[in-house]
């Protein structure tokens, strides 16, 4: 079991998200994460909210890059359709070299309404946009030579892209999937998978099985560490405790949901998967004592979980610590259990 973290840095109103950080707060998480063994990270990228959420997610990389010397730095996500790709692919190139090639790109064509608005790009046009840059992208890393690029919306005579990414032919690709067709796409095209944090168990199992068949649909192992499936994490010590973490998860529900649907909080509801006004039967997030995260996260290994993203509350020193020491000897070693299965097959075709 590898794990990792998602989330993000924030200046602003400190009474509004609960999944995302100061800077420096945020900045101290991921070098204690590194000490303590985790993987790698996925910064969050948002714009226009008003809550003062990280909108410059590479640049923020960038800095952590020289902060740290192991964990990977991952985006989750860069949305394609906003990008110059030529510029993006460069930027990317430049912060795969300033980090020994630890980047992990998250790369997704966008859904909030808002951003697409105001960055002046129609959402209709997203998926075609997404194409049309990630194609251009894949070129500019793989061309060691100038090269001339006609499409729809760009045409480049004679370029050569640089710096060349330190990993070749370019960064690991991660993608955010949910439906059939879309987890079977990732798998077929050998890229990595990247779930949500309200996954219920069972979606997990269902969507980890499909693309596992996906990989080995084209030749490749079932390697469960090629999923990452982000997961709130909250160790309650009291029921009053308790108590204020699901009422923080709800909030954090409605605002994500808000944000997502008009692009500024207020007014949303809270996500289908997440309707119960108590969260009774929310069985996403690994929430309870030391002893209650390890018997989840025992039970996302039986769904297939082999790379869990966390994201957590409270970001103190006390909190990493207490994990690193009450949780992890208890997980590390766990694996996914998960193998072929009819369900798993079935949602893939």
């Amino acid at each position: 079991m590898k794990f990792g973290i998602f989330g993000g840095a924030r200046i602003g109103r400190a009474d509004t998200l609960h999944d995302s950080h100061g800077y420096q707060d945020f900045i101290n998480y991921v070098i204690a994460a590194e000490k303590i063994g985790f993987e790698g990270m996925f910064l969050v990228e948002h714009h226009f909210t008003g809550q003062g959420q990280l909108s410059a997610s590479l640049n923020l990389l960038s800095y952590l890059a020289a902060k740290t010397t192991r964990i990977r730095l991952g985006t989750g996500v860069v949305v394609l359709p906003w990008h110059n790709p030529v510029l993006l692919a460069e930027q990317v190139a430049t912060l795969d070299v300033l980090s020994g090639g630890r980047v992990d790109l998250g790369i997704g064509r966008g859904y909030r309404k808002e951003e697409f608005a105001q960055f002046c790009v129609p959402i209709t046009e997203a998926q075609e946009r997404f194409e049309e840059c990630f194609n251009l992208m894949l070129k500019s890393w793989a061309s060691d030579e100038r090269f001339s690029y006609s499409s729809k919306r760009w045409n480049f005579e004679n370029i050569v892209v640089e710096p060349a990414p330190t990993q070749r032919p370019h960064p690991p690709i991660w993608m955010a999937g949910g439906s059939p067709g879309g987890i079977a796409f990732i798998a077929s095209k050998n890229y990595n998978l990247m779930l949500d944090q309200l996954a219920t168990i069972d979606q997990v199992r269902t969507r980890v099985g499909a693309y596992l068949d996906g990989l080995e649909k084209i030749g490749k192992p079932r390697d469960a560490t090629r999923c990452a499936i982000a997961r709130s994490v909250t160790i309650v010590k009291t029921d009053a405790e308790r108590k204020a973490a699901l009422e923080r998860r709800k909030d954090t529900f409605k605002r994500i949901g808000a944000i997502a649907v008009h692009g500024t909080p207020g007014g949303a509801q809270t996500p289908v998967s997440q309707a119960d006004p108590d969260l009774a039967s929310d069985d996403s997030a690994l929430m309870g004592s030391p002893q209650e995260i390890v018997d989840r996260i025992g039970t996302l290994a039986e769904a297939g979980a082999g790379y869990i993203l966390i994201s957590m509350p409270s970001i103190t020193p006390e909190a990493m610590q207490q994990f690193a020491e009450e949780i992890l000897p208890h997980v590390k070693n766990v694996g996914p259990t998960f193998g072929p299965s009819p369900v798993g097959q079935q949602v893939a075709a």
